[in-house]
C-alpha cells in the first residue's frame, strides 16, 4: 500500500530544504506537514511492530530510561524502533516517520520503544493500545504546561489501563501507587530505591497528593546500594548486580532501576540480568542529560533542567563548587516563576547567565544569594563570553539550561546528532 508515498515524499523534501538552510535543523517542519497530510500513517507505523508497542512515561527521566530500555532490550537480539532525539510528542513521532519509514508507510523492527509526553501518550494510547507501560513519576512541573499534577496523575492513569500486557510502576511515588490501585486486573510490577537510601540523599521531589499515604508496594526490583553518586547495585530475585551510571544523581539511579525492571518484564523468559547490566555499566547518557563534550580542548558538561523537580534534583548533585558556570533558562520557561521555588544553597555563583528569560533568572539568583557575574540574553554573546573564559583550575565547565537554550547552544557549538554522546 503506498498512499501515504506523497505525504512522505513532501515531508522529505522540506527536510532536505530545511537542512541545507541549517545544518542539523528540519525535524519539526516536516513532521507537522506529514500529520497534516496523512494523519494516519502514524498509527499504522505503531500498530505495525509484531512485538508491539511500549510506552515510557511520566514527568522526568523518560529519555535516559528509553535509552537505557532499549539498549538492552537490543543486546537481547531486538530490532527496535525508537525516538533518539527524545521529540516525545505526536508532532515529534510523525518527524521520525519522515526519516525512518518506508513509502508504504512501514517501519523494520521487532517492536517500538517510545517515550511519550503524559498528555501525548493519553491521546496516542486512544488509538495504539501499548503492550506496556513504564510510568516514572510524578512532579511539579511548569504551570503553563499542567496547572496540577492530579491532571498529570490523570492522564498517566488512563495510559497505563490501556496496557495489554503490563504496567511497571515507582513504588517511591505516592502518584503512582495510586495509579497502581486503580488497575485492577492488570499485570503490574514495582521499582524502587531502598527507603534508607531515600532518607539519607533526600528523595526525588515526588508531587505531593494531599490524600493520606498507601503503603509501599512490595518491589521487584530495587537501588539496594548507592555511593559516589554514581555506583549503584540493583536487587531482584534476591540477586544483585553492580552498576555504574552514565549521570549522576539518585533520580538516574531511578532511571536505571526502571529500565531494568521494565526490561525483566517485556522479555520475560529471554531476559538475562547479566546482559542487562553490562548494558547499563555501558550505556551513555542522553544528550544534555550529564553530557560532556570537548569545547576548544576543554571539558565541558551540560545539564538540562526542565522543571523545579529536575532543576533541584541536579542542582542537588552538582559536585564540590564548579569554578565556571553557565545558567541558560529560554522562551521555552513561559512561566518562569517557578525558578523562585527552587533551592539555589548548592550554587555559589554564576558566571554568565542567559536565554529568553536571563533578567528574570538572573534576579532569581541574586535575591537568592547567587552571585551573577553578567547577564545577557544575547545567547551568541554569552556562548563567546563563557568559553572565552580561561580553563578552569580544577575541574571542568558547567552549561546548565533549559531545552531552548540547550538546543540553541548545542547547535551553534556544532553538536548535531543526538547520537553522538559518549561515556
Amino acid at each position: 500500500m503506498l498512499r501515504y508515498w506523497p505525504a512522505l515524499l513532501v515531508g522529505r523534501v522540506a527536510r532536505t530544504l530545511i537542512r541545507l538552510v541549517r545544518k542539523g535543523g528540519g525535524s519539526a517542519l516536516p513532521g507537522v506537514i506529514v500529520s497534516k497530510l496523512a494523519p494516519g500513517i502514524l498509527w499504522r507505523v505503531l500498530n505495525g511492530f509484531e512485538q508491539g508497542l511500549v510506552i515510557v512515561t511520566g514527568s522526568a527521566g523518560k529519555s535516559t530510561t528509553t535509552k537505557m530500555l532499549v539498549a538492552i532490550a537490543r543486546d537481547h537480539g531486538l530490532t527496535v524502533f525508537t525516538n533518539p532525539s527524545t521529540a516525545n510528542i505526536l508532532q515529534g513521532f510523525y518527524a521520525t516517520i519522515v526519516e525512518k519509514a518506508s513509502f508504504a508507510g512501514r517501519i523494520a523492527g521487532d517492536i517500538a520503544i517510545l517515550e511519550m509526553d503524559e498528555a501525548h501518550a493519553e491521546q496516542l494510547s486512544r488509538k495504539v493500545a501499548p503492550r506496556q507501560v513504564t510510568v516514572l513519576n510524578v512532579l511539579e512541573d511548569q504551570l503553563d504546561r499542567f496547572v496540577d499534577p492530579a491532571l498529570v496523575r490523570q492522564d498517566l492513569a488512563l495510559v497505563a489501563s490501556r496496557a495489554t500486557d503490563s504496567v511497571i510502576l515507582n513504588a517511591d511515588d505516592q502518584n503512582t501507587i495510586m495509579i497502581g490501585a486503580e488497575l485492577a486486573g492488570k499485570f503490574v510490577s514495582w521499582f524502587g530505591i531502598d527507603l534508607g537510601i531515600m532518607n539519607t540523599f533526600g528523595g526525588l521531589e515526588t508531587a505531593p497528593t494531599y490524600v493520606d499515604p498507601l503503603d509501599r508496594p512490595r518491589v521487584d526490583s530495587e537501588v539496594s546500594s548507592y555511593a559516589n553518586l554514581t555506583e549503584i547495585e540493583i536487587s531482584s530475585e534476591e540477586k544483585r548486580w553492580q552498576v555504574n551510571l552514565p549521570s549522576r544523581g539518585l533520580h538516574f539511579a531511578l532511571d536505571a532501576v526502571a529500565a531494568f525492571e521494565s526490561a525483566r518484564r517485556l522479555l520475560g523468559s529471554r531476559f538475562e540480568a547479566s546482559i542487562a547490566t553490562k548494558t547499563l555499566n555501558e550505556v551513555p547518557p542522553v544528550f544534555a542529560r550529564g553530557e560532556m563534550v570537548q569545547v576548544g580542548g576543554e571539558d565541558v558538561e551540560f545539564i538540562l533542567v526542565q522543571n523545579p523537580a529536575s532543576m533541584q534534583l541536579n542542582l542537588n548533585n552538582l559536585p564540590g563548587n564548579p569554578e565556571q558556570i553557565l545558567f541558560g533558562i529560554g522562551g521555552d520557561v513561559h512561566d518562569p516563576s517557578w525558578l523562585w521555588t527552587v533551592d539555589y544553597s548548592n550554587l555559589k555563583h554564576v558566571d554568565v547567565c542567559t536565554g529568553y528569560n536571563a533578567h528574570e533568572a538572573a534576579l532569581t539568583l541574586l535575591y537568592k544569594g547567587v552571585p551573577v557575574s553578567q547577564t545577557t540574553d544575547d545567547l551568541e554573546h554569552a556562548i563567546k563570553s563563557f568559553f572565552a573564559l580561561p580553563k578552569p583550575s580544577t575541574g571542568h565547565k558547567v552549561v546548565i539550561f533549559s531545552a531552548d537554550v540547550m538546543r540553541r547552544m548545542r547547535r551553534a557549538l556544532g553538536f548535531w546528532s543526538p547520537e553522538e554522546v559518549e561515556r
